[in-house]
């Protein structure tokens, strides 16, 4: 598996136009997509920082994953994503070394890109995303 770099990292919020409102008032940040996820009833705003991305995570009605996050820890870093050149190859490379990744299969996320996650149990407390560049 080779890591091409951390792509981006993601933001559990309760309003993710509010928080693109901070980043791009505030701090001059420019939002660069919106676009909203239907099946991870999710929207997701993503705001560019240089050559690094905030992607900020609002539950939508029905949503477990961030709203359980929100709901126990609050808004914050929910997880960490590095760019894999075979987002495929990567969950079978560290399903052979032990790991369990969420999905046997990668499913499309953001900006239709192939996704995957590391458990953060698994990761000493740091919830991991792999995705790969998408075509």
């Amino acid at each position: 598996m080779k890591i091409l770099k951390i792509e981006h990292l993601g933001l559990a919020c309760r309003s993710s136009e509010k928080a693109a409102s901070f980043y791009s008032d505030a701090l001059g940040l420019p939002v660069v997509s919106r676009e909203t996820l239907p099946d991870m009833k999710l929207k997701v705003v993503k705001v560019e920082a240089g050559e690094s991305v905030l992607e900020l995570l609002e539950p939508m009605e029905g949503e477990p994953v961030i709203s359980k996050f929100l709901a126990s820890r609050g808004e914050g870093v929910h997880h960490v994503c590095f760019e894999v050149e075979d987002v495929r190859a990567a969950t079978q490379e560290l399903k052979g070394k032990g790991y369990s990744p969420l999905w046997e299969e990668p499913k499309r996320g953001a900006g239709g890109k192939w996704v995957n996650f590391l458990r953060p149990r698994e990761t000493f407390g740091v919830l991991l995303e792999l995705n790969e560049p998408a075509p």
